[in-house]
Formats: structure tokens, C-alpha cells, sequence
């Protein structure tokens, strides 16, 4: 996939998807979108940095989107992150405005959620490219097998895991989950994307962060600390 690089400790688990046809016509179509004038987010050498701030044998948590932000500058490979001091997109207003409701956490300053990558909380999306201005352009291109693989790596570990699917397409991860977690211990916490089309039916109010606490400290694990 051009310069995005497997990090060391996602490698092994990444390696037979990354073998699969789709995978391989991935990178192609991606060169080919490029070479043909088409700007694509996050920009090379972003695409996997969910998988760089968060080692596996580090993940507690998953947060799973469906593509990345498509607007410049706001994409950085991490899930619903963007950068200091660029302005908050309104799908994270709304994930700030459920934080504060949960948690009671006031909006930050800032929209940058590395330090919840650091915890453990994996921040991904189900396809992890998108065309500028096109949101869901490059879903069915072949993400899908790498983000998949992604799912089963965290759930194969046999620890403890909080899996929150935002949106249809990332609810669709959840029969991955189960099906691979027979006799193991995760927890699901599925709701509509926080997007503004969509976040009042049913995403505001369902207490993901809460949740999350709840089972990760029931089982013996470290809250995450949600502040930033």
C-alpha cells in the first residue's frame, strides 16, 4: 500500500489478508487514483497511523467509523481525529457532546484524540482512504479484508476488548466479533454514527464511554480516562 508501512506488532496478523486479491488491487487502484489527478485522505504515510499509536498487544478499546474525514486537512489516520487547532468536524462535536452528557467531560480544546490511542483505545475506520469530497467513495475497494483482520487480531488475543461500532458500517463488524469470541469475554456497544444525519437516533444517550468504563474495570483492566 505505497509508503504505509505494517507496524511491526500488527504484521503477522496483517500478512495473510494482506495476500488476498483485494488487498493486492488495492494499492494498484490507489497509485491509479493518484496518477489520475484524484486527492485521496489521509495522505500517504497516514493511512495506517491507528495501527502505529497503538500497538496491538496494547488494545482495550476499538472505536470503529466507517471512512475517514474528506475535507483537507482533516483526515490523520486516526478514527474521528484531526489535528490541533484544526476546526472540529461535526460528527466529533457530537462524540464531545455525548462525552459531556456520559461523563460530564466539557468539550476540548482540541480535536486531536491521540492520547485515547496511547490507552489502547484503537481508532479506526472500515475503509481507511476516501476521495476528496466523496464520502464512502472508496468503500468495497478492499479495506475491508485489512480492517477485518484488524477485528480478528484484537479478538484472537483472548483479552478483554470493548468493541464500539458507530454506523451501519461499522455495525457490520459485530457478527466478527462473535463469531470469532465463542467462550471469550468482549463487550459490543453498537449506535448509530454520530454524524448530524444521524446521531439523534439513537447515538446521543447511549452512554458508550460509560459502558466502555464499566466492563473494562469488571474485568480487572484500567478505565480509560476520556479527558484530553
Amino acid at each position: 500500500m505505497t509508503s504505509d508501512h505494517i507496524p511491526e506488532s500488527w504484521r503477522a496478523a496483517l500478512e495473510p489478508a494482506l495476500g488476498t486479491p483485494e488487498a493486492r488491487k488495492l494499492g494498484g487502484w490507489l497509485v491509479a487514483q493518484e496518477a489520475a489527478g484524484k486527492t485521496i485522505f489521509p495522505p500517504r504515510g497516514q493511512r495506517l497511523a491507528a495501527l502505529e499509536a497503538t500497538p496491538l498487544p496494547d488494545v482495550r478499546v476499538v472505536i470503529l467509523g466507517q471512512d475517514p474525514y474528506h475535507g483537507a486537512g482533516q483526515a490523520h489516520g486516526l478514527s474521528f481525529s484531526v489535528q490541533d487547532a484544526v476546526k472540529q468536524p461535526p460528527s466529533l462535536v457530537n462524540i464531545f457532546k455525548e462525552l459531556e452528557n456520559d461523563l460530564g467531560i466539557a468539550r476540548p480544546q482540541t480535536g486531536n484524540l491521540t492520547p485515547w490511542a496511547r490507552q489502547g483505545v484503537l481508532l479506526l475506520n472500515n475503509t481507511l482512504t476516501v476521495e476528496e469530497g466523496q464520502a464512502g467513495s472508496h468503500a468495497g475497494r478492499g479495506w475491508d479484508a485489512i480492517t477485518d483482520a484488524c477485528v480478528a487480531a484484537v479478538v484472537e488475543q483472548g483479552l478483554p476488548s470493548v468493541f464500539i461500532l458507530w454506523g451501519s458500517h461499522a455495525a457490520k463488524k459485530a457478527g466478527r466479533v462473535r463469531g470469532l469470541g465463542a467462550g471469550q469475554h468482549h463487550c459490543i456497544i453498537k449506535s448509530p454514527h454520530p454524524s448530524p444525519l444521524s446521531a439523534h437516533r439513537g447515538f446521543f444517550g447511549s452512554k458508550p464511554f460509560s459502558q466502555t468504563n464499566a466492563f473494562l474495570e469488571a474485568q480487572g483492566c484500567k478505565a480509560i480516562d476520556w479527558a484530553l
